[in-house]
C-alpha cells in the first residue's frame, strides 16, 4: 500500500469515530443563530459546513491546517535548489494534517507520474473543439470524459464498496485525477492557442515544473517557480467559496470524483469566482489604452471613478469574506519585488493597491477595500508571456483541485452525509416576520 494512504488511515479513521462520539454526545448543542438577511445574501457567514482542509479569518487570512501563506513558504518542501514550495507538500499538508518532509513529497511526484496517463479518447474529444471554445467548457469536459475510468463508479455499480470504504475509491480517483490535470490544461492551452503544437511531459520533473514545461516555459526557471508558488496558493480557500462548496455538495450525492470535480469547475468559472483574474488583466489593459502605458496616480484615480461611476466594480479588490488584503495577493507582490519589480504591469497594480482603497472607504458601503489574490495573479503570467487571458482560470482551476479533492476524501472518510438544507417561498418569510418570526 502507498506510504500516503497508509498515513491517511492512521489519521482518518480515528477522527471519524471522534466526529461520531462528538455527534453522539453534543448533537443537540445549539451553534449560532443566523438573520434573514444572511438567508437572502447568499447564507454569508452561516457555519453549515464541515472542511478539514483550510479555515478562513476574515482579519488573518488564509491558514492550511493551521499555517499561514508566509509560514507554508517557508516550512513547506522545496525542490533542490528551490525558492518556492512544492504544491505536493500542500496537498500531503491538508490530506494528512501534518508538514511533509521533502521526501513525502517527492513520493507524491513520483505518484501522480505513475498515474499520469491521460486516455486518448480525452485529446481526440479537446482537438475537435473549435479554437474558441473557452478553456474552461474544454477543461470541464475533459474531467467529465475521465469519469469512465473511475474507480469508485465502477466498485460502487458492481456492489464492492462498503460505506466505510467508500473514502478509499474516492483517493483512487482523486489521486488519478489531479495527476493528469496538468496533462490535460497543458494539452488545452497549446490546441487553443499554440496550433495543437503539444509538448511531451517530463515525468522526472516534480508537478509544477512538469506542468510549466508542458505549456511551453519550460526554458524559464522563474515561470516554474511561479508556477509552485501560484499552484500551492490557490489550492484552498476553505469550504463555503462556489467551486469547493460545489464539489462537496456533488460529491455528498456520491457523485464520483469526476463528476463532482467537473461541477466544480463549473462553479470556478463564473465571473464572481475563478474568472476574476482574467478581468483584472483586462481592466488594466483597457486602462492603459486609455491614458497611457504609465499612467500617473492622478489618471489611474480618474480611471477608477468613471468605471465606479459606470455601475462596474474595480475587478480584483473586496472578498467576501477577508477584511484585510489578501494574504496571497501579498505572496504574489513579494514574487514580483524579487524576480520583476520594473515590469510596467507591476507597477500599475502597485499604484492601485495605494489608490483604490482609499476611493472604495470613501463609498462607505465597502466592507473590504483591499486587494484579493485577483489583482495581482495575472500580471504575473503576462511578464512571462503568458497573455491568453481566458486561460487563466484553468490555471487556477487544475490548483483548486488539490484542496477540493483533497476535502473530498476527507467527507468520505468522515461519512459525512447528502447534503440537503431546507428551502422556503418568499411567501412563507412574509408570514414568518408578519406573525413574529
Amino acid at each position: 500500500m502507498e506510504k500516503l494512504k497508509e498515513k491517511f488511515i492512521e489519521n482518518a479513521l480515528p477522527a471519524a469515530q471522534q466526529i461520531r462520539e462528538l455527534i453522539k454526545k453534543y448533537g443537540n448543542k445549539v451553534v449560532g443563530q443566523y438573520t434573514l438577511d444572511q438567508v437572502f445574501d447568499g447564507m454569508r457567514g452561516m457555519v453549515s459546513l464541515i472542511t478539514e482542509t483550510s479555515k478562513l479569518d476574515p482579519e488573518l487570512g488564509i491558514r492550511f491546517r493551521g499555517y499561514s501563506i508566509p509560514e507554508l513558504r517557508k516550512k513547506l518542501p522545496k525542490i533542490p535548489g528551490g525558492t518556492e514550495p512544492m504544491p505536493e507538500g500542500i496537498f500531503y499538508l491538508m490530506l494528512i494534517g501534518e508538514l511533509p518532509t521533502y521526501e513525502d513529497a517527492s513520493n507524491i511526484t513520483a505518484n501522480w507520474a505513475r498515474r499520469s496517463n491521460v486516455p486518448k479518447f480525452v485529446f481526440d474529444i479537446i482537438d475537435h473543439f473549435p479554437v474558441n471554445t473557452h478553456p474552461m467548457t474544454q477543461f470541464s469536459v475533459a474531467i467529465m470524459a475521465m469519469q469512465t475510468q473511475s474507480v469508485f463508479a465502477e466498485e460502487y455499480r458492481e456492489g464492492k464498496l462498503n460505506k466505510k470504504n467508500y473514502w478509499e475509491a474516492t483517493y483512487e480517483d482523486s489521486m488519478n485525477l489531479i495527476a493528469r490535470l496538468p496533462r490535460i490544461a497543458a494539452y488545452i492551452y497549446r490546441h487553443t492557442y499554440k496550433n495543437a503544437i503539444h509538448i511531451e511531459p517530463k515525468p522526472e520533473l516534480d508537478w509544477a515544473g512538469n506542468f510549466a514545461h508542458m505549456l511551453g516555459y519550460g526554458e524559464s526557471i522563474e515561470f516554474k517557480k511561479l508556477m509552485r508558488l501560484y499552484l500551492t496558493i490557490h489550492a484552498d480557500h476553505e469550504g463555503g467559496n462556489v467551486s469547493a462548496h460545489t464539489t462537496h455538495l456533488v460529491g455528498s450525492a456520491l457523485s464520483d470524483p469526476y463528476l463532482a470535480f467537473s461541477a466544480g469547475m463549473n462553479g470556478l468559472a463564473g465571473p464572481l469566482h475563478g474568472l476574476a483574474n482574467q478581468e483584472v488583466v483586462r481592466w488594466i489593459m483597457d486602462l492603459k489604452k486609455e491614458v497611457g502605458r504609465k499612467p500617473t496616480k492622478k489618471e489611474i484615480t480618474n480611471y477608477i471613478k468613471k468605471t465606479l461611476e459606470g455601475g462596474h466594480v474595480i475587478p480584483g479588490f473586496g472578498h467576501a469574506v477577508l477584511r484585510v488584503t489578501d494574504p496571497r495577493y501579498m505572496a504574489q507582490r513579494e514574487f514580483a519585488l524579487t524576480y520583476l519589480k520594473n515590469d510596467e504591469n507591476f507597477k500599475i497594480v502597485s499604484l492601485l493597491y495605494e489608490v483604490v482603497p482609499p476611493i472604495l472607504m470613501e463609498l462607505g458601503k465597502v466592507k473590504n477595500p483591499w486587494p484579493n489574490v485577483d489583482a495581482h495573479s495575472g500580471v504575473l503570467l503576462v511578464h512571462y508571456g503568458m497573455e491568453e487571458y481566458d486561460f487563466y482560470t484553468v490555471l487556477f482551476g487544475v490548483s483548486r483541485a488539490l484542496g477540493v479533492l483533497a476535502s473530498l476524501i476527507w467527507d468520505r472518510a468522515l461519512g459525512l452525509p447528502l447534503e440537503r438544507p431546507n428551502s422556503v417561498t418568499s411567501e412563507w418569510v412574509k408570514r414568518f416576520v408578519e406573525q413574529g418570526g
